[in-house]
């Protein structure tokens, strides 16, 4: 893993001719820390192929192993997970270091929150200045002890309880408190339900079913949903083949569309209906994006992508949507800064407290690329005029690997290149991004240390 306090490497993007090919993106990161997790909570072995191994699933690697799994990683880059059962985990002789990861943070959290042991977590710089008291508000409604720092940052503690279900009504629409409680149900007597004011993405709901448990979700008159489990459900294990993520996917879509003459074909897409946000609204946009051989994947919808060029309008993206496709609004950005006329992005509030306050350094970083926008509270307006932005930017990263890409990818259909100022952060989510895009043609390179 990437240590945080080598020397930053800085990337360039150079703007590029049309960018052609078909290939694959790394495995849905979202999917791969719940196959590790799940895995482990089964009694036998899973296998699991297409896993993302990049640095935030890694982290949630090593912190089963020190629960108790045994998770390695096979010649043919397929993985096995072996657990005990729910309920069998062991307490660690360390603490968990989540990384950069807030997905392995909190929804390890809910794991171990009926545990009958403390369990500490630590992580980077980043990490520690993001807001967990919302996940452990539910948590220790149930019973479990948090013990952190002022505002429920890390580093933390957790210690277990016998735990008692609960009716929780989520305040903001958040997979991963979502999944974070129903984790923590998991081992615990009777029907625990979470209420969601707006859909979000369902993998914990579908990952539970691929593993032989019974979840059930009723939908409410006002859009919201309901999500009961019954605690101490056996899991059986279950292999798995991990889609590509979606959120990878994302980048090279925008790409496409704006470098003229682009035609990218990207195979085995997860296109979960509360994860395709992007590739609707790229398409409203005017976008040709065709999915073909559309199926199904261990309770997860497939696909793949064809990304032509294209002339981009700006449009109002419904606020409603954002759950949908919350992570992809930075590159969706970029994609606006293309477009003619206005996109009004707005519901975004959650960009704020992302790996950085992704909303105010995407705007500083794009209007230093000569892009015209209004900051608001909860989002963007991104006044385009149809043409390539100036570029020419160095951009900030904040140790944000959306940040870093998103920027790298405008600067590929700029008038001049982009920089931005630390690469290594790429790692977290999306491992050969460079060496992958410039496969299609890009032009993108690492600084030289002197």
């Amino acid at each position: 893993m990437t240590s945080q306090n080598s020397l930053p490497v800085p990337v360039t993007a150079q703007p590029a001719g049309a960018l052609t090919g078909t290939i694959s993106v790394p495995g849905d990161k979202s999917i791969s820390h719940r196959a590790l997790i799940f895995g482990s909570l089964a009694a036998g072995t899973t296998t699991v192929k297409g896993l993302l191994e990049g640095e935030d699933v890694l982290r949630t690697a090593a912190a089963m192993r020190q629960l108790g799994a045994q998770v390695t990683r096979n010649k043919d880059g397929s993985w096995e997970v072996t657990g005990n059962g729910v309920g069998a985990l062991r307490e660690p002789d360390d603490v968990l270091d989540m990384g950069n990861s807030g997905t392995a943070a909190r929804l390890l959290m809910g794991l171990v929150a009926s545990c009958p042991f403390t369990t500490f977590f630590a992580g980077d710089a980043s990490l520690h200045k993001r807001p967990m008291g919302r996940v452990g508000r539910p948590l220790e409604e149930m019973g479990a002890l948090i013990t952190s720092r002022s505002g429920g940052r890390f580093p933390l503690g957790v210690t277990g309880r016998n735990l008692m279900p609960i009716d929780y009504e989520l305040p903001v629409a958040s997979a991963q408190v979502k999944s974070a409680i129903l984790l923590a149900a998991l081992d615990t007597p009777g029907i625990t339900r979470v209420t969601e004011p707006k859909p979000t993405r369902d993998h914990t709901e579908n990952m539970l079913r691929h593993f032989g448990a019974a979840v059930k979700m009723s939908a409410r008159e006002d859009g919201g949903r309901v999500i009961e489990y019954q605690g101490q459900q056996e899991l059986t294990p279950a292999d798995i083949i991990v889609p590509g993520d979606p959120s990878s996917a994302a980048f090279i879509a925008v790409a496409a569309s704006i470098l003229p003459g682009s035609d990218v074909t990207i195979t085995n897409v997860g296109l979960n209906p509360l994860r395709d946000g992007i590739f609707i609204t790229l398409k409203e946009m005017g976008a040709n994006i065709e999915i073909m051989n559309l199926r199904e994947q261990a309770g997860e919808r497939v696909g793949d992508l064809r990304i032509r060029a294209s002339t981009l309008q700006g449009i109002e993206v419904p606020p409603e949507r954002a759950p949908t496709m919350i992570d992809e609004f930075p590159v969706l950005f970029v994609a606006a800064s293309f477009a003619k006329g206005k996109t009004v992005m707005r519901g975004l509030e959650e960009l704020r407290v992302k790996e950085s306050d992704r909303l105010a350094a995407m705007a500083v970083g794009l209007k230093a690329c000569g892009v015209t926008l209004e900051e608001l509270d909860d989002g963007l307006i991104i006044d385009g005029n149809g043409s390539a932005p100036m570029g020419g930017g160095r951009v900030v990263t904040h140790l944000d690997h959306r940040i870093a890409m998103s920027f790298l990818i405008l600067g590929l259909a700029a008038n001049n290149p982009v920089t931005v100022d630390d690469g290594r952060v790429m790692e977290t989510s999306f491992p050969g991004f460079i060496d992958l895009m410039g496969s299609l043609g890009a032009k993108m390179a690492r600084e030289q240390a002197e």
